[in-house]
């Protein structure tokens, strides 16, 4: 090399500002500056990543815990970007990024393609997680403390048998406490099964059963069997695991028993149901019922007949009852007198107007029967007698409520009824009576004779109404419901 040219050698090789030369100087300047390094890009590229994720994140949190609390359903019908309602997942979640700047910057259109967060996979997982945590804030409650337990076997919407599992227990401050902690599936309903399904659930849980104190189920012979049920099982393992049967839900057995002992009761009841089932067979049946007893209230307060209050003459309908809903049948019964007359005018309209002679037909044979003496006789007298049973359900349903209370309860209503059957008959006359003579409905001669009914005329036994409606039905129906309370 001829270093006399040195310089302009040196000038040849590194060139103009864009040369070869030149960037590569640039680009070793830059790795020697930590500061425009590929590792602190990347850093700070990750940094931001985690940041949005973690807002995207908590922003689908939300809104789940949200429908969950609100016990509301997650997916749509159709949840293209071109429906008006996607569902409530997207839609609470869209709500929510218009009103919050930081969430609107990490969602959807802002949001990765590989990590949207609002696939029905990743609803599912966020809901199973927020199950879990509440599941292990119930557990952590309990602590080692004892507890009881209260299960409940239905099947759902798919046909799959689940068991409702609901742990009832003292916390920590004192108060009892009820905490619903799984739906379980189970093969079948045995009591082997459900003892199976409840051992699984305790070793997830780290549940010890010699921790059990109560037990409370249903009357079903597969929960309460004095040999094979699920409590008898369970006491073979742990003997202070006392069974107590739900008080309000015996009591509502004890009355459907009752209804179905007496033959008179039990088709009084049937026709109760025709009767709820004729008025609101359709929405114009009930929308027709609801307005004219609206008219007809209107009409009695203009007249002076009742007066306005809070809480009544209020808009209602009739009641379908219901053989394990607590109080149905005697709610039931109480809108049914009163609204006795537009029931009757509802009934009368379907006779007229009816296209089909099916439902005319079932109308008048209705008609018929409401409008005789005996059915309103037992419909006042299961009234009266529910309505002493309605109020010991409702207070039996009580969570600060014991047993020894609910003992004595049980024993003051024995002795109302006790004291209604041996001084009863008179005011439950007197008001079948009035009734019957508001409504323009025959009212019986007790000393005439009447023929049993059930039985051909050829084997027929005549008895006075004053022995049939006083004896075969009054004395009879008290006399099972004693005896049932006793019994239990």
């Amino acid at each position: 090399m001829n270093w006399k040219n040195a310089l302009e050698r040196f000038n040849l090789h590194i060139g103009v500002v864009d040369s070869c030369h030149n960037h590569a100087r640039i680009q070793f300047e830059s790795f020697q500056d930590q500061r425009h390094g590929i590792s602190n890009i990347l850093r700070a590229h990750g940094r931001d990543m985690e940041v949005s994720y973690r807002t995207r994140l908590t922003a689908m949190l939300d809104v789940t815990r949200f429908l969950l609390k609100q016990g509301l359903s997650f997916r749509g019908h159709d949840e293209s970007s071109s429906s008006l309602n996607r569902g409530n997942f997207l839609e609470l979640l869209q709500w929510y990024s218009q009103r919050n700047e930081e969430v609107s910057k990490v969602i959807n259109q802002n949001a990765p393609g590989n990590n949207q967060m609002i696939s029905p996979a990743i609803q599912k997982d966020l809901t199973h997680a927020c199950a879990s945590e509440i599941t292990v804030s119930i557990i952590e409650d309990i602590g080692n403390n004892v507890f009881s337990l209260m299960v409940d076997e239905s099947r759902d919407i798919s046909v799959k048998e689940q068991m409702g599992v609901v742990l009832r227990y003292v916390n920590k401050r004192g108060q009892v406490i009820e905490r619903f902690l799984a739906i379980v599936h189970v093969s079948d309903t045995s009591s082997r099964s459900l003892k199976d399904a409840i051992d699984a659930l305790f070793v997830k849980h780290g549940l010890s059963l010699s921790r059990l104190r109560g037990q409370g189920y249903d009357g079903a012979s597969n929960m309460r069997g004095e040999f094979n049920g699920l409590k008898s099982l369970i006491l073979q393992e742990n003997p202070y695991a006392r069974y107590i049967h739900c008080f309000s839900h015996q009591l509502q057995l004890v009355i459907v028993a009752v209804a179905k002992s007496n033959i008179n009761v039990s088709d009084f009841f049937n026709y109760v149901s025709m009767i709820v089932n004729t008025t609101g067979a359709s929405c114009k049946r009930r929308d027709q019922l609801r307005q004219i007893e609206h008219d007809r209230i209107v009409a009695m307060l203009e007249g002076g007949e009742i007066s306005t209050g809070s809480g009544e003459n209020q808009e209602t309908n009739l009641a379908r009852p219901g053989d394990t809903r607590w109080g149905s049948h005697y709610l039931t019964l109480v809108r049914l007198l009163s609204m006795w007359p537009s029931v009757i005018q509802v009934m009368e309209n379907i006779c007229d107007d009816s296209s089909s002679f099916d439902s005319r037909g079932v109308a008048k044979s209705l008609i018929q029967k409401m409008e005789n003496y005996e059915f309103v006789f037992i419909l006042h007298l299961m009234k009266m007698i529910l309505g002493m049973t309605h109020e010991l359900s409702l207070v039996l349903q009580q969570k600060d409520q014991n047993i020894v209370q609910a003992i004595s309860l049980i024993e003051s209503v024995k002795d109302q009824f006790q004291i209604f059957r041996e001084e009863g008959w008179s005011t439950i006359m007197d008001k079948v009576n009035t009734f019957c003579e508001l409504n323009e409905i025959p009212v019986l001669d007790m000393n005439d004779n009447c023929l049993i009914g059930g039985r051909s005329r050829r084997r027929k036994q005549i008895i006075t109404n004053l022995h049939y409606y006083r004896v075969e039905i009054f004395y009879q129906v008290l006399f099972l419901k004693i005896l049932h309370y006793y019994i239990r």
